[in-house]
């Protein structure tokens, strides 16, 4: 398994992907996520994999078929009246294939996560989970990241 930048070709998996991502939204918090619905169009995605601002990492097998992804986006505040200069390297959103879970490609994309926001000079590297996502937040917590922040509702 080695880790390289997602291309035009992976469109079709990343979809495939994304699909499992959303129905995990989905069965946590089905008043918030729709289901069996696309996070973004071909159209969308091809404009991204474009964009140096919002790499998109894939973790891929030795027949170049993508397992798993690291959608990430690139955040920095500046000249902003309260907060610092910092860059930051978001996740917005890292999967695995469910047929692949278990086999530390998660950790794979994670650590390549990393590398990519050291040589690219961040500060940090955050990322947001559901809390109804419990097995996503112990593996984050497993990789060693920390809260944050904490985002909280209440429904009415």
């Amino acid at each position: 398994m080695k880790v390289r930048m997602a291309q035009e070709k992976d469109i079709a998996r990343i979809h495939s992907l994304l699909a499992q991502v959303a129905m995990v939204h989905h069965k946590g918090r089905p008043d918030l996520f729709k289901p069996g619905k696309s996070k973004y169009t071909d159209e969308e995605l091809k404009i991204l994999l474009q964009d140096s601002s919002r790499p998109i990492l894939a973790a891929v097998d030795e027949n170049d078929c993508m397992q798993g992804y690291a959608f990430c986006i690139f955040q920095q505040y500046k000249n902003h009246n309260i907060m610092t200069d910092i860059k930051t390297l978001y996740i917005d959103d890292l999967c695995v294939d469910e047929t692949m879970r278990g086999k530390h490609i998660g950790r794979l994309l994670y650590n390549a996560a990393l590398d990519y926001a050291r040589e690219h000079g961040c500060y940090n590297l955050t990322l947001n989970v559901w809390s109804c996502n419990e097995s996503a937040m112990k593996f984050y917590e497993s990789c060693g990241l920390k809260p944050q922040k904490v985002g909280m509702e209440i429904l009415l």
